[in-house]
């Protein structure tokens, strides 16, 4: 881990109470810091909050929310959920593979990060997408592809 990074990690858990119960937000804190937790931070984030190393990395790499590595500028999470498949999510999620040139879990052309996502909520208009926070329903793979284009125009 860089000394940058391990400085806003220290900063971070600088305003942190010093509880097991604190370990969510100090994680979403450090991400937003640094787009992502990075794994050598477990050991002080853990230390700080009374938990092992291990405990806060299962926390990591449970939630799907949280990313181990830098990623890209933009994340687009698929639905994978039953509804969201069932409406057509697997043709979805392969046409956005093949647009960005990346897996879940990776980062693809333009920087965006495709991500799966357990259930976005939108059961009964699915297949749907998160983008940077915002949901999208009903997307098929020409939507995808606009939806796309207009992340390329931002900064």
């Amino acid at each position: 881990m860089t000394d940058a990074a391990a400085a806003a990690v220290e900063a971070v858990l600088a305003r942190a109470a010093p509880e097991p119960a604190s370990l969510l937000p100090v994680l979403h804190a450090v991400q937003e810091a640094l787009g992502h937790v990075p794994p050598e931070a477990a050991g002080a984030i853990g230390h700080r909050l009374g938990l092992s190393a291990a405990e806060v990395h299962g926390v990591v790499s449970f939630y799907h929310w949280f990313r181990t590595r830098p990623g890209g500028r933009h994340t687009v999470r698929l639905c994978r959920a039953e509804a969201c498949q069932a409406r057509g999510a697997g043709t979805l999620q392969a046409h956005a593979e093949r647009r960005l040139g990346c897996g879940l879990s990776g980062t693809g052309a333009g920087g965006v990060n495709l991500e799966p996502a357990d259930c976005l909520g939108h059961c009964a208009c699915g297949p749907s997408v998160l983008v940077d926070g915002q949901p999208h329903a009903r997307v098929t793979p020409e939507r995808l592809d606009a939806i796309l284009a207009a992340l390329e125009e931002k900064p």
